[in-house]
């Protein structure tokens, strides 16, 4: 299982890689991103320091690079005048590593009763192989903002199922206690450990995510002219970054066109909406007379199962999810129609809460009760606080293997070039809800 994750991300990480000139790998294309090259240089040094060094206990291949590839050493933006690898010498280091980190994981002992923690049930090779595809993810983000014509492909995702037209616009979540967070998931990592008792007061949550449709009302209605709809730090924010829609959009006529991974197209109004940042997911929902779901609220909605008086580990059960539950893995390299996917749905009925697009909450990335960092301090423990606001539920893009509804995300609320999108919450009892129509 350690192997096949491993050699999934690397399928995927060659194909972002692959798919590019030398130019296009050494350029930065954004100040917000890192060359590419310069991923695929640290997806190999993080394996050689943790599947090699830790795992393994053996030399380094190369820790003369250990601080060119150090994430917290150098921001973003001054990356590129790193003595980076050029392509050719990074691909050579990715396999010399991967060669090494095959022979460890076949001589070391990662049973579950395997005393230390980083071997037992392959802890390590799992975090690394999500290391991998959270980089092929963040690679993912740095093609849609290259210029210049398509090089990825993918078939589009399915058509919308024949009752998603049907649904109730939200769907309400009963009050009361469950768990939260877990202790027994595998490759769990830090910030989602451990499993706790929160009770959450009943909430209605919309039905699918807010859609390209839903959002384009309320620019027409004037939502960016209207501080009533923003936090000051948000109405701060609209003014001095130029903000009128999401990002990748622009004026057409009376529409909207955008631009995905190089392609110019109308856009599809059905679509759950995508690149917003939480400031303006936030505006959005105070605009719909709603709000954001905190991170409580949205993982309820997510995994608990009322029949059970449990938590499940998707929406749809404990199966690892397939093709027909929701969008991943960059299988297609869009959202599915608002509806998709009934047979990803939670309890309750709430669709596409895993896959599609990661969705806002309102919550402050924050530990959780007896929360240790594991098994270094800087991936979860430095990046606590009120800078940053949660994600929950994974794009399109998230890899399966990242995929799970304990699976916590965090960025600056000014974020938009991750795949975020966002669907709105209310307080209530038992009251009617909405009339049918999607968020």
């Amino acid at each position: 299982m350690a192997l096949a994750a491993l050699e999934a991300a690397r399928r995927r990480t060659e194909t972002l890689t692959d798919s590019v000139d030398e130019h296009d790998l050494t350029a930065q294309h954004s100040p917000l991103m890192s060359p590419l090259v310069w991923d695929l240089a640290h997806i190999g040094n993080q394996e050689e320091l943790w599947l090699v060094r830790e795992a393994g206990g053996r030399p380094g291949l190369r820790p003369d690079l250990d601080h060119v590839y150090d994430a917290f050493r150098t921001p973003r933006a001054d990356r590129p005048a790193l003595p980076l690898l050029g392509p050719a010498e990074a691909r050579a280091y990715l396999a010399a590593v991967r060669e090494q980190t095959t022979e460890v994981l076949g001589t070391v002992d990662t049973s579950p009763d395997q005393p230390e923690r980083l071997l037992a049930n392959a802890f390590v090779f799992g975090m690394l192989a999500q290391h991998e595809q959270q980089h092929d993810e963040t690679m993912l983000a740095t093609h849609q903002l290259r210029t210049g014509p398509p090089v990825l492909d993918a078939p589009e995702p399915p058509p919308a199922p024949a009752d998603a037209a049907l649904l109730p616009a939200e769907v309400r979540i009963p009050g009361g206690p469950f768990t939260m967070g877990t202790s027994t998931e595998p490759w769990a990592l830090d910030n989602e450990l451990p499993a706790h008792t929160v009770d959450v007061p009943g909430f209605w949550l919309d039905t699918v995510p807010v859609t390209n449709g839903a959002y384009a009302e309320f620019i027409a209605a004037g939502g960016y002219d209207d501080p009533a709809w923003w936090t000051p730090e948000g109405w701060r924010h609209v003014h001095e970054a130029g903000l009128v829609a999401p990002l990748f959009w622009e004026p057409d006529g009376e529409g909207w066109t955008r631009r995905r991974f190089g392609r110019t197209e109308p856009v599809p109004a059905d679509e759950p909406v995508l690149h917003v940042c939480w400031y303006e997911a936030d505006a959005y929902a105070r605009w719909a007379g709603r709000r954001l779901p905190t991170e409580a609220e949205w993982e309820k909605a997510a995994r608990h199962d009322p029949a059970a008086g449990r938590s499940r580990r998707y929406p749809w059960g404990d199966a690892d999810p397939g093709p027909e539950h929701a969008n991943l893995g960059q299988r297609h390299l869009r959202p599915a129609p608002a509806g998709s996917y009934p047979a990803g749905a939670a309890p309750s009925g709430v669709r596409q809460l895993v896959g599609d697009v990661w969705e806002w909450t309102a919550s402050d990335f924050a530990p959780y009760p007896g929360f240790a960092a594991f098994p270094y301090k800087e991936y979860s423990d430095v990046f606590f606080g009120p800078d940053y606001k949660v994600l929950r539920g994974g794009a399109f893009g998230v890899s399966p293997v990242a995929a799970r509804s304990t699976f916590r995300n965090w960025d600056y609320p000014v974020r938009r070039q991750i795949f975020a999108g966002f669907r709105t919450a209310r307080d209530g009892g038992p009251d009617e809800a909405r009339g049918d129509g999607r968020g």
